[in-house]
């Protein structure tokens, strides 16, 4: 932005306002928070924009939303009352504008200043730098961009891509350095001793437990205080240097985005509550826009609305004249894999994605016949079988639209070596615009483009991947931005049941809470049960440790963790070796966490830390045979078919989401396996994969769909339940309800009583359906 006047057209009436001089430095005095003076002079701003295909240039305004302009203006105040070395969460809905927030909120710390009386560094800016971490390109370059706009001033704004980049840039006065989480420690080692002891706004974009453990010890050691060690440093003060590098900066405030948070995100990050009556301290974030808010404000659309699943249904057959035995659950895996891999199955799926976008998204000119549609694939394979299916079923329609792929590195298919870039005809980095542009209408991704992607334009989304947690809702979430003629989303889910989406929104659905915070004490019981193993004596950590620290060779640490590995395997039997490596496992896990938040120091467990690291990579599993080798060898696919389920809309329970804190169990046994013989197996996977025979599909596709759904509605118990209960307690009586009505049938559908009681897959699934029906009427 060009300094001098312009006219901005806000609430009716024509203002003209000297911005960009004004967006280069925050005032000293800055006007009233959430006024109109405030708001132009620290948020509007006229973003250009450029057609990269016409080279056209459009300009628009953008002003802040209301929770944008309100955590802004929060933090702002918290950190003028309290200074540097705060830690903030912000847990605003995906698509809600985080980058934009975080552009505002990273500008005007810039210039912030401290109340008068707080220090003699009253009449100086708080923050010597702010720096903004990003977790993946995509983001990084979409954040650097908003903030580039916002900021105007080249020299202000610094992009770190080099390992000498930062120093440079705080040499050089940059008050704003962005960068990838990737560089971010490489980077912060490069800092010089003169910038160490600066106050430090640190801002992260999609906060995850990276942050902790030995990416918060890499900043720590950059930018604390500390120097570099003394010459006559001795052991135990590099044990405590070590210590004190892993945690969090004092030096420092972080401010951390994300709209999922994990329970180690909260307790890193969140603010504590107050014990409750049984002594646990919750924590929460510091403000939260939540999926709610951001549906109900149009914000963002309700990927949920139209969730539709997809049932498989199959029959597999023997080839083999014997009757040999596998692993029943190992088998069972495969044989799922092979099904949903098989190329008859993926041409099928691919005709149904093909047809359903034509027809029902095309067909019904969905924002305004401009369309797209993600296909999300578990492996990279899946998604070359997907992208020749579709491109060739694309070719039989006589479709003008074409499919793009997207997958990292290159993979042996079809007896060559191929890239997305060689199959899709231009470079990677061009993937997200070409999709944009005709005749792409297809995008076809393995593990690309399912977090941090943003694109209106994507209206329906082909899911034939395993999903839950946070990344079923990251992914499903990409469906989400909004757009003027963008009014619904569809999910059409090949692989996922209703439950389990359900559940994975209704974590974030509202804001999140840590329900308790991790107890320290485990790592007394993990060191307890390590030690009393006796596969490493307390002289051999000791020693490992203190070599390590004084820059020995790799060859001189091996020969002590070779005697402790040889110990492992005489002294454990299998269930020992699965125990010792878990719980090893668990520590390590649960002590790099630990270390950046406890306020006390334990050398011993540092130095166990050190060395476990060390020591589990070269502690060799327990041989476990495949007892399902040959599996497939022995099977055919006989049929193959898919079926859409009615659409529905999966309603998420309205109250804030306790999710539990870190696990710190560990160990474990082998499992044992369980064997039978292969036509059990086929027989067992093809009715539970709903392989059902019906004598009358269309008799029982009425009773499933009326008949029933009105009986279990009429129940008076169910009715009540619903009338003045929670969700969760209508749907207890639901299932009674249900399991009533399906025992009346007995006399009249043997064959759907007989489903109902011994089909859990089938139960499961009459149970959703039949509760989706009846629960919102």
């Amino acid at each position: 932005m060009a300094n001098g006047s312009r006219s901005v057209w806000l609430a009716g009436a024509a203002l003209l306002v000297p911005l960009g001089a004004a967006n280069a430095q925050v005032s000293e005095e800055p006007a009233p928070e959430g006024g109109l003076t405030d708001i132009i002079e620290h948020f509007a701003q006229k973003v250009e924009k450029k057609d990269k295909t016409t080279g056209k240039k459009t300009e628009e305004m953008i002003f802040p939303r209301h929770h944008q302009l309100d955590v802004v203006h929060q933090l702002l105040a918290d950190v003028r009352a309290h200074g540097a070395g705060k830690r903030y969460l912000i847990q605003h809905s995906a698509g809600s504008g985080k980058s934009n927030s975080i552009a505002w909120l990273a500008h005007q710390l810039m210039g912030l200043k401290k109340r008068s009386g707080q220090s003699d560094r009253s009449d100086r800016t708080l923050f010597d730098s702010i720096i903004v971490v990003t977790d993946r390109v995509l983001l990084d370059r979409q954040i650097r961009d908003t903030i580039k706009q916002f900021a105007q001033v080249s020299a202000t704004v610094g992009h770190a891509e080099r390992s000498g980049d930062l120093r440079r840039f705080i040499e050089e006065g940059k008050k704003i350095i962005i960068t990838t989480v990737q560089k971010f420690p490489f980077i912060l080692d490069e800092i010089g001793d003169q910038h160490r002891g600066r106050h430090f706004a640190i801002l992260i974009d999609e906060a995850h437990s990276s942050q902790g453990g030995r990416t918060s010890a890499a900043v720590s050691r950059a930018l604390s205080a500390a120097g570099d060690e003394e010459e006559d440093e001795t052991f135990e003060d590099k044990i405590n240097r070590i210590i004190e590098a892993r945690k969090l900066l004092p030096n420092a405030s972080y401010f951390a985005f994300t709209a999922t948070p994990k329970n180690k995100t909260l307790e890193l990050f969140g603010a504590p509550l107050p014990p409750d009556a049984q002594g646990k301290v919750k924590h929460r974030p510091f403000h939260s826009y939540t999926m709610k808010q951001a549906i109900q404000e149009g914000f963002i659309l309700d990927v949920l609305q139209h969730y539709t699943p997809v049932d498989s249904y199959y029959r597999l057959v023997k080839t083999v004249p014997g009757d040999p035995e596998f692993d029943v659950k190992k088998a069972r895996k495969k044989l799922r894999r092979y099904v949903e891999s098989h190329d008859d199955a993926i041409r099928l799926k691919a005709e149904i994605m093909v047809d359903h976008f034509h027809e029902q998204v095309i067909g019904l000119n969905k924002i305004g016949g401009r369309a797209r549609a993600m296909v999300v694939t578990g492996s990279i394979e899946r998604a070359l079988q997907y992208f020749h299916a579709i491109r060739d079923y694309l070719a039989e329609r006589k479709s003008p639209y074409r499919a793009i792929v997207a997958f990292s590195g290159e993979h042996d298919y079809g007896g060559a070596r191929v890239s997305e870039a060689a199959l899709n005809g231009f470079p990677s980095n061009q993937i997200a615009d070409k999709i944009r542009e005709e005749p792409y209408r297809f995008l076809i991704c393995a593990d690309k483009f399912q977090t941090g992607y943003d694109e209106p334009l994507l209206h329906t989304m082909y899911v034939d991947k395993h999903l839950s947690g946070i990344k079923a809702v990251q992914t499903l979430s990409r469906l989400n931005r909004a757009h003027p003629l963008k009014h619904d989303v569809f999910v059409l889910d090949f692989m996922n049941d209703s439950r389990t989406i359900q559940e994975a929104f209704a974590d974030y659905y509202r804001t999140t809470l840590l329900s308790e915070e991790t107890d320290p004490n485990k790592l007394h019981d993990l060191k307890a049960a390590l030690d009393g193993s006796q596969v490493y004596a307390p002289e051999e950590v000791e020693q490992l440790v203190r070599l390590y620290l004084d820059g020995a060779e790799r060859d001189t640490l091996d020969p002590i963790l070779d005697a402790c590995v040889a110990r492992y395997l005489r002294q454990l039997d299998e269930d020992g070796q699965v125990d010792f490596k878990g719980k090893a496992k668990a520590f390590c896990r649960t002590y790099e966490f630990l270390a950046s938040i406890l306020p006390y120091h334990q050398a011993g467990w540092e130095k166990l830390s050190i060395f476990l690291n060390f020591l589990i990579p070269k502690l060799p599993a327990p041989k476990e045979d495949d007892l399902a080798k040959g599996i497939l060898e022995a099977i055919d696919m006989d049929s193959y078919r898919a079926e859409k389920r009615a659409a529905v809309t999966l309603a998420l329970p309205d109250a804030d989401a306790e999710i539990e804190p870190v696990p710190t169990e560990g160990g474990g046994r082998k499992p044992e396996p369980e064997l039978d013989r292969l036509s059990n197996i086929l027989r067992q996977f093809n009715d539970l994969f709903g392989n059902i025979p019906w004598t009358d599909a269309d008799r029982v596709r009425r009773l499933v769909t009326e008949e029933i759904p009105a009986k279990v509605a009429a129940d008076p118990r169910y009715q009540n339940a619903k009338r003045h209960g929670d969700r969760q307690n209508a749907r207890i009586e639901h299932d009674q309800a249900l399991k009533r009505v399906v025992v009346a049938l007995l006399n009249d559908d043997t064959e759907l009583f007989k489903q109902f009681t011994e089909n859990e897959s089938f139960r499961r699934w009459l149970a959703d359906s039949v509760f989706a029906l009846t629960y919102e009427r």
